[in-house]
């Protein structure tokens, strides 16, 4: 198989997701935008109305919306990068800046939830009058904000960044309970504490996805091995299936984004062996056993030494 024919192969079934992708996209993207703007204009009401009632749960729950907006705002730029041209799916620049804005939002989050414990702490020893009133109606107006974006987001079906978004929304209703908790508390007790004890609830609410997104985005951006694929199984197991391969080096896996794994390797075949045939069963076997549908096969015929083979070529898929 030439690679041109790999090429335009490609070409064609980038296409035919693309197309299949841009007949879900407008209704997802018109979803997962509407959502977006309630949640980021939401958490601007929350904001100020944290700092007018002076409470820290309602600040702390802005905050929790502030990594939602940033969950939203990533799914929107995934659909948005699905309805491109067939060509733009090479563009690492575009994937990765997908995974680059995970990265900072996680670390600003995480630099948000340590505030929110620091402060909480400040408030304890030094007990501050919240507004109980005040708090109980933008923490209520903040629930039912996630109520409608979680139902937004829940009938725009599939895609793991629509199941992200949504989940993060999910987690937000907990801040917004624990804020409206917080708010009858003082209304019927005056017990003012309970407004930065609960408010540290939600700060490692933000902690706990703020630190899985800085993880795993920060794998993908240091080139690390996708999760599920080592490369020694892949060598072992590409040896054992593929006719004519004799032994299988230089593995490197790594991600574009969650879903798109990327893999070169070289292929050392036996004397004899068809390369044009050990070239497409590799390809074949990579996508249908370890999901990878971008691979750089070298093949080495001959002297296995590197620069000292009788042919080699570069195919890409």
């Amino acid at each position: 198989m030439s690679a041109a024919h790999h090429h335009g192969h490609d070409h064609d079934h980038g296409g035919h997701e693309r197309a299949h992708g841009h007949e879900h996209g407008p209704g997802n993207e018109r979803r997962v935008l509407i959502a977006l703007w309630l949640t980021g204009g939401f958490m601007l009401v929350e904001a100020a109305g944290g700092i007018l009632s002076g409470s820290l749960a309602l600040i702390a729950d802005a905050g929790h919306m502030l990594t939602d907006t940033g969950a939203l705002a990533l799914a929107w730029i995934a659909v948005r990068l699905a309805k491109r041209p067939a060509d733009d799916a090479r563009s690492y620049g575009w994937h990765r800046a997908e995974i680059l804005a995970a990265f900072l939002n996680g670390v600003v989050m995480i630099a948000l939830s340590a505030w929110i414990v620091v402060e909480a702490g400040l408030r304890l020893s030094h007990p501050a009058t919240v507004l109980g009133g005040p708090m109980l109606v933008v923490a209520t107006g903040g629930l039912v904000i996630n109520i409608v974006s979680f139902l937004m987001l829940h009938g725009a079906g599939g895609g793991l960044n629509l199941k992200g978004a949504a989940l993060h929304v999910l987690g937000d209703l907990l801040g917004s309970v624990a804020a409206i908790a917080a708010a009858i508390v003082i209304l019927y007790t005056g017990f003012m504490p309970i407004d930065p004890l609960l408010s540290v609830l939600v700060a490692l609410l933000i902690l706990r996805s703020a630190w899985k997104v800085t993880r795993d985005s920060a794998h993908i951006l240091m080139e690390g091995t996708p999760h599920g694929l080592d490369p020694d199984t892949i060598a072992d197991d590409l040896v054992k299936t593929v006719d004519g391969v004799a032994d299988i080096h230089h593995v490197h896996a790594w991600s574009l984004t969650p879903g798109q794994s990327l893999v070169t390797l070289h292929a050392h075949l036996s004397d004899g062996a068809d390369s044009h045939a050990a070239l497409s069963a590799i390809k074949a076997r990579l996508g249908t056993h370890f999901g990878i549908g971008h691979a750089t096969v070298q093949i080495e015929q001959g002297a296995c030494a590197d620069g000292h083979h009788d042919e080699h070529r570069h195919e890409h898929h």
